[in-house]
């Protein structure tokens, strides 16, 4: 696809800077942590406590601090559950378009990027095989018949969304000296590469937008839109988890999630960690200011 090639062809200077930077900061996954025998979810924080999805809720004040720090704890079992399941659709997508001929110019960049994902399930998957479990992902995995560049932008964009709703709580939390160590590394640990990935991301998302969007006729505009606006929602629905709200030992946790989905201080907190990602799409002309009407 000759557009697609033009439009990625200045990436190709940026897809070879990154990939010196991920080979000087090469990490073996298995050295570079050293997994405590157990951990005690009563007695450490292991989300920040203001990024809890009750935080702001009555049923936040409601508990003790043990059980905060025990919400906190499942809580991040269930983000790092999240990262497990987005970086295997990741994976998949990023093996699917190795060394296609429209995106060689960027194929040592994707090896890294790859390669880096692994790393990071490694890191996810190690801490909920040890302390907790990995909780199951409810995104539906559409498959129908398209284009190929339609594939291609909702592929690179819905990753985008991912990683940078994500990637504002790593930052976050990697900062935070409340939390246990090990929680902090990893949160910095993939803080540090995601940043890499989203200037990656962005660059590639918007040439695939310039490139492809104006061939497309406006149901299809239209729909790629739509798309995306559910992926964002459905993406933001996850970090509200009944099965989080039961292991924390609420009787009613389905109410819980619906409340706490509904509260105004939780909206206000989803608007907020998405404001960098809703105004590279807005920007972009992709999406417009409202994208996140929830």
């Amino acid at each position: 696809m000759p557009a697609l090639r033009e439009a990625l062809a200045h990436a190709a200077d940026l897809s070879q800077r990154l990939s010196q930077v991920s080979v000087r900061t090469y990490q073996n996954p298995y050295t570079a942590v050293e997994w405590p025998t157990s951990v005690e979810p009563e007695a450490d924080w292991f989300t920040s406590p203001e990024h809890v999805s009750l935080y702001g809720t009555p049923l936040w004040d409601d508990l003790d601090e043990g059980g905060r720090m025990r919400l906190a704890f499942w809580e991040a079992a269930n983000f790092y559950s999240l990262n497990i399941h987005g970086e295997k659709t990741l994976m998949n997508g990023l093996a699917s378009r190795l060394y296609r001929k429209d995106l060689l110019n960027v194929t040592d960049y994707l090896h890294h990027f790859l390669d880096e994902e692994n790393k990071h399930s490694i890191y996810f998957g190690g801490f909920c095989t040890r302390y907790a479990r990995i909780y199951p992902s409810h995104q539906v995995q559409l498959s129908a018949e398209r284009a190929r560049d339609v594939e291609d932008f909702l592929f690179f964009a819905k990753t985008m969304v991912f990683e940078e709703i994500a990637d504002e709580l790593n930052r976050i939390q990697a900062g935070d000296d409340r939390l246990h160590p090990l929680a902090r590394f990893i949160n910095d640990n993939h803080h540090r590469e995601e940043t890499r990935h989203l200037v990656f991301g962005r660059e590639v998302v918007a040439a695939l937008w310039q490139a492809c969007a104006p061939s497309w006729d406006t149901e299809t505009v239209a729909a790629v839109r739509a798309e995306l606006r559910d992926f964002f929602l459905a993406s933001w629905r996850e970090y509200y988890n009944p099965m989080v709200y039961a292991d924390a030992g609420f009787a009613e946790p389905w109410e819980v999630a619906e409340l706490a989905w509904q509260h105004p201080s939780q909206r206000q907190r989803r608007r907020a960690l998405s404001r960098r990602c809703l105004n590279y799409l807005s920007n972009a002309d992709i999406m417009g200011e409202d994208y996140l009407d929830a």
